[in-house]
């Protein structure tokens, strides 16, 4: 016996087609990520900002979220540390800072407790990182649409690539 019932479907919602549709790949090379972070020094006044934000979500695999939220508190420039309190049931771990995050991290410091605040001293959002890489991706000419999580992606692939297990180490290799 034969099931007749009809299946029902939801024409109204668009189908999302798979990653691949809209992007040869999920992540970027280092020379991509040094282009993405060049054309942010050079992109407008908040430049400085826009590369730093870049450098450490790459450096340290930080989700748009974890990097947004992100406080001074959690940084400490006399030691070289970052103190990562990792979303969706993330370890909180301490990451070592290197020479280009501390010299792009200083610049910032200002009233805020944030490390990354828009002009009014007000945290930036996770949708502001999305169009400012989106936009910097652009100035980059990179050859295809770039999105925030990439970065976090090309952590681990930089990480796999040279050998380390990408479960439990940060990103240590100088860029």
């Amino acid at each position: 016996m034969t099931d007749t019932t009809p299946t029902i479907v939801n024409r109204t919602l668009p189908t999302r087609l798979p990653n691949s549709a809209y992007r040869v790949r999920e992540y970027l090379t280092e020379k991509e990520v040094d282009r993405l972070i060049e054309a942010a020094r050079k992109r407008g006044r908040n430049g400085a900002r826009d590369a730093a934000a870049i450098l450490l979500a790459y450096r340290h695999g930080l989700r748009a979220s974890e990097l947004c939220s992100l406080r001074w508190s959690q940084i400490d420039l006399r030691h070289g540390r970052l103190h990562v309190n990792r979303a969706k049931g993330g370890i909180e771990s301490v990451h070592p800072l290197h020479g280009p995050e501390l010299r792009a991290l200083r610049p910032l410091q200002g009233q805020s407790p944030y490390v990354f605040t828009t002009e009014g001293g007000t945290p930036v959002t996770t949708a502001w990182f999305l169009r400012m890489v989106q936009r910097t991706g652009v100035a980059a000419k990179l050859p295809f649409q770039v999105h925030p999580h990439m970065l976090r992606h090309s952590t681990g692939y930089k990480l796999a690539n040279d050998g380390q297990d990408t479960s439990v180490r940060p990103l240590t290799a100088r860029l």
